[in-house]
């Protein structure tokens, strides 16, 4: 919709929406206009007096309904010229009416006083230069005269079309200049509403990485603190050692959880405050916790390592500490997990293949809600994809395709 189309949308048969106030004030000042052509009209006698209450009328109603106030004057003037009445003081009023019709008139009622404007000048001319003289008994008697008539009558032709016009093109005007500021408004609100939009996705985006990178940590790390105390109860009555070394463990993984969550919550209260930033070469520290919780990963790596950007490295990373969680917590721990890096011009295909436990929930449960999601929208924000199926020899099968992208090398 246009601006125009816009403020004439607020025009309902003609009659706009204004308020009580305005229309108030329109009243009183018609009121005041009244009765300050009264003492003129007065002399004039009771014609003159009802043509100032219908002109009054058409003032007061000129916002309200430019279409009824344009009527009442074009009654009230042909009234005027059939009563053969002079000109008087209240004829004022065909100027703000003129003005209404532009400046808050509809589009038909807007062009209808316009046309108005010329046709008034056209008859008020040909009234006041012949009508008039010729019943006052003012004739022609010579050639001069006749030329001086003629030249008289141009110039109040003129005189009367440029000021009937004026008045409708100051309104138009008026006009022009409440519709710019209405579309500057709306335009206003509509960046406003957009701005806030983006900042609620922004936001969004934001919420749901965070939530995707304590999920990662969190499931992560207890799974590895849980395999660890399992093996450290059994161990404790014959290999006190291996006791030991499994609390030792669990303290550290428990400590790198923490350091990380902290992060994560100092990041929701500061935007500035530094959040985990894994990349490819903490991969080996990774295998080895998995590792030491009792996970066998066989990680084999083929092709040149391609520079990957931090984005898509996180991506590998969280994709593969989600996938080895995934399998310590409900794979078969005692068969070994295969994971391959498979490189190419492209980028990498990752390849995670582990051994379920029969009593494992299936991919689509409750279990698996944060984790594959959240690897499949990994892989999907970094331009790649993901796969994951169980399949009915028992094994748990994830491929990931990371596309390379320009960053400094791994």
């Amino acid at each position: 919709m246009t601006a125009a189309e816009a403020a004439e949308s607020a025009y309902v048969g003609s009659v706009p929406r204004i308020s009580r106030a305005k229309l108030t004030t329109d009243i009183v000042l018609a009121a005041v206009f009244a009765l300050a052509c009264v003492p003129f009209a007065v002399l004039g006698g009771w014609a003159d007096l009802v043509l100032l209450v219908v002109f009054a009328a058409a003032l007061a109603v000129r916002r309200y309904s430019p279409a009824w106030s344009l009527g009442l004057a074009w009654a009230a003037a042909l009234a005027q010229m059939l009563m053969l009445r002079d000109l008087q003081l209240y004829d004022a009023a065909v100027f703000g009416v003129l003005y209404s019709t532009a400046a808050h008139g509809g589009r038909l009622v807007k062009w209808l006083g316009l046309a108005s404007a010329g046709v008034g000048a056209l008859l008020a001319t040909g009234y006041l230069a012949v009508v008039k003289p010729l019943i006052d008994n003012a004739g022609f008697t010579g050639s001069q005269d006749t030329i001086g008539m003629l030249m008289l009558t141009l110039v109040l032709f003129v005189a009367s079309i440029a000021v009937l016009v004026l008045s409708w093109t100051a309104g138009l005007l008026v006009r022009s200049v409440r519709d710019t500021r209405e579309v500057r408004r709306r335009e206003e609100v509509a960046n406003r509403e957009r701005e806030l939009v983006e900042y609620r996705y922004v936001v969004e985006q934001e919420r749901n990485r965070i939530a995707r990178d304590m999920h990662d940590v969190v499931a992560h790390s207890l799974a590895v603190v849980i395999a660890q105390a399992d093996g450290a109860r059994f161990a404790a009555s014959s290999r006190p050692e291996a006791a030991v070394e499994a609390l030792g463990t669990i303290a550290g993984v428990a400590r790198g959880a923490l350091g990380d969550v902290r992060l994560l919550l100092a990041e929701l209260r500061h935007d500035e405050a530094g959040a985990p930033q894994p990349v490819l070469d903490d991969l080996d520290g990774l295998l080895d916790q998995v590792r030491a919780a009792g996970l066998d990963v066989h990680f084999t790596e083929t092709g040149l390592r391609l520079p990957l950007g931090t984005g898509h490295q996180i991506a590998v990373y969280r994709i593969v500490q989600e996938g080895l969680t995934n399998a310590l917590r409900h794979g078969d721990v005692t068969e070994p997990v295969r994971l391959e890096f498979r490189w190419d011009a492209d980028g990498v295909a990752i390849a995670l293949v582990n051994a379920r436990r029969a009593d494992a929930p299936a991919p689509e449960s409750h279990a698996f809600r944060h984790g594959i999601p959240g690897m499949r929208e990994r892989a999907q924000l970094a331009g790649g994809t993901l796969q994951a199926e169980a399949g009915d020899d028992g094994m748990f099968r994830l491929a990931a395709r990371i596309p390379a992208q320009a960053g400094r090398p791994a």
